[in-house]
């Protein structure tokens, strides 16, 4: 494998205004995304997040430091172009939420995911006008029809933006219902995470620590903030 990585080439990022929303430069150079499309965005405060992004690049270009422009990059190369895709994957979530799948045992594991689950199910059925079922174990539970077609309506009403954030919320933790709680500004983000893990909690908290295993839950818990970091962008 090869271990070159492009070096900075530039003085200062800055933003400009364009007919199609906000660019990027850097000089005078207009950044563009990897499939080579301009890298316009919709708010000026997102453009300057990339910005700032750009300008805190060193010697080299660490795409890994860059997770506003990572997530423009891709509604822009890959959502827009199948937005219809991605929502339909995103709605299925609907049908399987992480929020209906209650253990069987132990009780304070089941007390523990009703106490925290329940309230969001309940704000479901009245805000979002989709009640949900719930269940012991992992077998299939079926879903009202209408409620998923009600949440599906939900998903399909984002743009490629919103919908490469939102893909984040739920892919992550598991429920569309947390995501659209996130979204609605209904709970934080820190509220949202710990509430898609608190099966994971438990068991740190029967069995110890696995640091692998908590290294990966924090590169995830990252990403799930910015995600939702980048759909507060867009709210300008």
């Amino acid at each position: 494998m090869s271990d070159w990585k492009q070096k900075r080439f530039w003085t200062s990022a800055s933003t400009t205004r364009t007919d199609a929303g906000f660019g990027i430069l850097l000089d005078d150079r207009a950044i563009k995304t990897p499939a080579k499309a301009g890298l316009i965005v919709p708010t000026q405060s997102m453009a300057a997040e990339i910005a700032a992004e750009w300008d805190a690049q060193e010697t080299t270009i660490d795409p890994g430091s860059m997770p506003i422009t990572r997530a423009a990059n891709a509604a822009i190369d890959k959502v827009q172009h199948q937005r219809a895709a991605v929502a339909d994957m995103l709605s299925e979530y609907g049908g399987t939420d992480l929020l209906c799948y209650r253990a069987n045992s132990p009780v304070e594991l089941a007390q523990r995911q009703s106490e925290g689950w329940d309230p969001l199910l309940s704000w479901s059925a009245q805000t979002l006008s989709a009640p949900l079922n719930t269940g012991q174990g992992v077998m299939h539970i079926d879903q009202p029809a209408e409620s998923l077609t009600t949440l599906a309506k939900r998903v399909h009403q984002f743009d490629p933006f919103e919908l490469t954030g939102f893909h984040d919320l739920v892919a992550l933790s598991g429920s569309l219902i947390l995501a659209f709680a996130v979204v609605e500004d209904h709970i934080t983000a820190q509220s949202a995470w710990d509430l898609s893990r608190i099966d994971e909690t438990w068991q740190i908290e029967q069995w110890g620590h696995d640091e692998e295993a908590e290294s990966m839950a924090q590169t995830k818990q990252l990403a799930f903030f910015d995600a939702q970091r980048f759909l507060n962008l867009l709210k300008e």
